[in-house]
């Protein structure tokens, strides 16, 4: 299992977008330098009236398939 921890600070109304399907995929930019792009639905539980923000812990295997989300801080 890898994991990578990223920090992501996106409004209701930039995630409304996602949520609509108007745009699938959500990149950030991990805390280590690499682009994480990650499905927006993964983050659907971590929406609040303000948006999604916080720091993220990222678990995925070798393959790059996603095993968990969550937020740390």
């Amino acid at each position: 299992m890898f994991v990578t921890y990223f920090r992501i600070d996106l409004s209701a109304e930039d995630y409304l977008r996602y949520y609509k399907g108007d745009a699938r995929f959500i990149q950030v930019r991990a805390e280590d330098g690499r682009r994480v792009r990650l499905p927006a639905g993964n983050l659907r539980s971590f929406v609040t009236a303000t948006g999604i923000h916080g720091r993220f812990r990222l678990c995925f295997d070798a393959s790059h398939k996603f095993i968990s989300l969550d937020k740390v801080g």
